[in-house]
């Protein structure tokens, strides 16, 4: 709190916080003292603890997405944002309409929050939201960037039982979005599934995967380290796709037919590879989460053919957020490691993670 004195009377502002907000597309984050919200009716400040850097800040400080041929599609950054949407933090004041929420108490924020009003709002689609109505927390207002956050109803908090701080945030989007992803790819018991990224998503989808399936998994990706990592996390088995002939391999690691995709890259090359991998099999499922970008040529008469599916996944619903983290306080889900920086390295870590070299997760500690 400040306290300042005006015309020889001493009067107190509203209490600070500490922000790291993006003010300009693709520029460094700018550290701001800012007010400290205060919740009212429903609302819930939590103070932020954790917050995980997802790839989807990249995107969102860069100010679009990726189309392909030089097409653009604008990010729906607004000014002076604090990025953010993967939130962990304790619960530090709550609105006069609050009554089941205790002080004090940790929770992960599921920050994918609509108007409430609209057709998808009202069907627990929430996350389908217009982009131009949505509430979306670190991305259409302020989230963890900051030292807090406010949250519209307490609906939206979750608790991580015994997760670390540093992994909890997480769950809320890549761990979120890898488990609908799974559950889009409609696995059936001792299956084969294609992961492509060793990233934190692939990993986090791979840990998911464990433990909600009977499966085997092929993680595939570009990078050697990552895909050590992949190994000692338990993939069956990791491909290198720039390797000759890794896509004979991959078909025969299936037993000679791939049916299930899932893409966390999504990038022309990623999914060119991964699709060919179907061959002229029928039935393929290509689930496509993420959001490199580039554009694809789909062969159409081969496609109708062969009878494939792609599938769009965009992180997960309310209630698939309550399904994941169910799992997540039961311990099924086995904890990844997450490398924690200091909040004010923001800007670093989001460049270090647009370059390729975190290998992990990483999360930003207030």
């Amino acid at each position: 709190t400040i306290s300042t004195t005006v015309t020889g009377v001493q009067t107190c502002a509203l209490p600070i916080m500490k922000s790291y907000k993006v003010v300009k597309s693709g520029e460094p984050l700018e550290e701001q003292q800012i007010n400290k919200p205060s919740p009212s009716g429903k609302e819930i400040l939590v103070k932020t603890i954790s917050c995980g850097v997802c790839h989807t800040d990249i995107h969102i400080h860069d100010g679009y997405f990726d189309l392909g041929d030089e097409t653009h599609i604008p990010s729906r950054v607004t000014e002076n944002l604090a990025m953010g949407h993967e939130v962990f933090g304790e619960v530090v004041e709550v609105g006069e309409q609050v009554t089941n929420i205790q002080i004090g108490k940790k929770y992960v924020v599921y920050p994918w929050i609509g108007c409430g009003n609209c057709n998808e709002c009202q069907n627990d689609m929430e996350h389908y939201c217009s982009p131009f109505t949505a509430e979306n927390i670190g991305v259409s207002v302020d989230g963890g960037y900051g030292e807090y956050v406010l949250v519209k109803d307490a609906k939206y908090l979750f608790d991580a039982g015994d997760t670390p701080e540093e992994l909890a945030g997480s769950y809320a989007c890549r761990g979120l979005t890898a488990y609908s992803a799974l559950k889009k790819a409609e696995i059936k018991d001792g299956e084969n599934i294609v992961i492509i990224s060793a990233g934190g998503m692939g990993l986090l989808a791979l840990k998911i995967a464990q433990a909600a399936y009977n499966v085997k998994t092929i993680v595939v990706d570009i990078d050697n380290e990552k895909l050590d990592v992949a190994k000692n996390a338990g993939a069956n088995n990791v491909i290198n796709s720039k390797n000759e002939n890794a896509s004979e391999e991959i078909i025969k690691l299936s037993g000679g037919k791939v049916t299930k995709i899932i893409d966390f890259v999504g990038s022309q090359s990623s999914m060119s590879f991964g699709y060919s991998l179907f061959g002229i099999n029928k039935g393929g499922l290509y689930v496509l989460v993420g959001l490199i970008g580039g554009n694809f040529n789909l062969q159409l008469p081969l496609h109708t053919f062969t009878a494939r599916t792609i599938k769009g996944a965009y992180v997960g619903s309310l209630k698939e957020m309550g399904e994941l983290m169910e799992l997540v306080r039961s311990g099924t889900i086995e904890p990844i490691e997450v490398e924690a920086r200091p909040a004010s390295q923001a800007s670093d870590t989001l460049a270090d993670l647009k370059s390729g070299h975190i290998k992990g997760l990483v999360c930003l500690k207030h």
